[in-house]
């Protein structure tokens, strides 16, 4: 096993997030147009497709966590890696809509298994001084993966299995790095930090409130990545590869959401919400409304990726703040209601463009982020850690992380550098001490 620093692994991490759900989640949009030309697709049993990686992301989230302690974060991420490669290989070969389905679906479980992996080595891997910092950095391999798809559909459009070929041997690679980077390590939680509180009528309240919205943001957000493609090669009569710069304009925007987020932490989360919603019915209401013009049509998308990597990130910092001391349960509820959302929104949309047409599909689904966008004034408040002085109370991702573990005083749980092990960590399972990366 190889000795990383804590920006070693924060890039590591985000290579892995990249593949597991740049390439393997998120790029089948951008394949749409002549996947569904070659096999001779209706857009409804897209949007049934399209659906399945979501269903099999939420299967695979229940019970990732426990993978994660029962085999350790090495075996559970490349348990996760080796779904990507199976499941991208499925793609590549795919004859018809059973074939692609199971391809799609494994694609899934590769994602929900990913995180919890990555957290779990995080924990042990990564001074807990820069935890928000290294999230940041792993969650933002999303964009650097859906970015990289672009290269592929520009040069690669007619030869698709080609390049999900050319995903899978990307996937395989990160399975074997994952073998020799990750450690084999399962309990994260030091055996002196103090037990979570339960959870409280309120926190309940809550986080019912954060899953609502989160799961409207999914299925509004839907319609964009299924069919976007399709829908400037089809009514905006573009030619496939075309679609790519839709893409590479979704990824780069979509750096930007961490710090978007950071500072929704800082001033007010439910004016920030309501502000990315109306950018997100924006840009599907502007790329049905140009989808011949590629300008705008890329316009449209980085409007779209600020957003959704923005509230992406926002239930991200909610999730954690509500639940403090609950390292697997936080940050996965609000992205498993994203993702029933998608499941749900995207066969809807395949019904709607069936009948109705693409614009009409796309403006009924901007018009609901518009009224989810209106009801934000109820996103939840975070819980009360009792701080004497809350205007002095630190912000953003890594102050969240910090409040997570607490000690029997209430204060947050820090690691004594004098201690010759971490308590609750399988020493063996550790590698050889690196220089901290800040």
């Amino acid at each position: 096993m190889k000795s990383v620093s804590n920006i070693g692994f924060a890039l590591f991490g985000a290579a892995l997030t990249a593949i597991s759900f740049g390439l393997a989640r998120f790029a089948f949009g951008l394949f749409v147009p002549p996947i569904r030309n070659d096999l001779e697709l209706t857009p409804y049993l897209i949007g049934i497709i399209g659906a399945l990686p979501l269903i099999s992301f939420l299967l695979a989230s229940l019970v990732a966590p426990w993978l994660a302690i029962r085999l350790g974060a090495r075996n559970a991420a490349v348990l996760s890696s080796g779904f990507g490669v199976a499941g991208l290989a499925l793609i590549s070969q795919a004859t018809g809509a059973v074939s692609l389905g199971l391809g799609v679906f494994a694609c899934g479980i590769c994602t929900g298994l990913m995180m919890p992996a990555l957290s779990a080595a995080m924990q042990v891997l990564v001074d807990r001084s820069v935890h928000g910092r290294v999230s940041s950095i792993m969650n933002a391999g999303t964009s650097v993966g859906v970015a990289l798809a672009v290269p592929a559909v520009l040069f690669m459009a007619g030869i698709w299995r080609s390049a999900y070929l050319a995903f899978a041997a990307l996937a395989f690679i990160g399975m074997i790095a994952a073998w020799f980077i990750i450690p084999s390590v399962s309990r994260v939680t030091p055996s002196d930090a103090a037990p979570p509180a339960p959870i409280s009528a309120l926190q309940w309240w809550r986080l019912l409130r954060l899953s609502l919205f989160a799961f409207a943001m999914g299925f509004i957000s839907s319609a964009y990545w299924i069919f976007a493609p399709d829908l400037v090669v089809n009514l905006g009569e573009l030619p496939d590869s075309e679609t790519g710069w839709l893409w590479l304009a979704v990824g780069i925007a979509g750096l930007g959401g961490a710090v978007v987020a950071d500072l929704a932490d800082r001033n007010n989360p439910p004016i920030t919400q309501a502000l990315m919603l109306m950018m997100l019915a924006a840009s599907l209401a502007l790329l049905a409304a140009t989808p011949g013009k590629i300008v705008l049509a890329a316009f449209s998308a980085l409007v779209f990726g600020l957003a959704y990597m923005s509230l992406t990130g926002l239930y991200l910092m909610t999730g954690i703040r509500l639940l403090p001391g609950r390292l697997s349960m936080g940050p996965v509820l609000p992205f498993m209601a994203v993702s029933l959302g998608q499941a749900s929104g995207s066969p809807l949309v395949g019904t709607l463009v069936d009948n109705l047409g693409y614009s009409s599909a796309f403006a009924t689904f901007s018009v609901i982020g518009i009224v989810v966008a209106l009801l934000s004034p109820l996103y939840p408040h975070y819980i009360d850690f009792g701080t004497d002085e809350p205007e002095e109370e630190e912000t953003g991702l890594q102050a969240a992380y910090d409040y997570q573990l607490q000690d029997e005083e209430g204060e947050p749980y820090t690691y004594d550098t004098d201690d010759e092990e971490r308590p609750g960590v399988d020493e063996e399972a550790l590698p050889e001490p690196a220089d901290t990366a800040r």
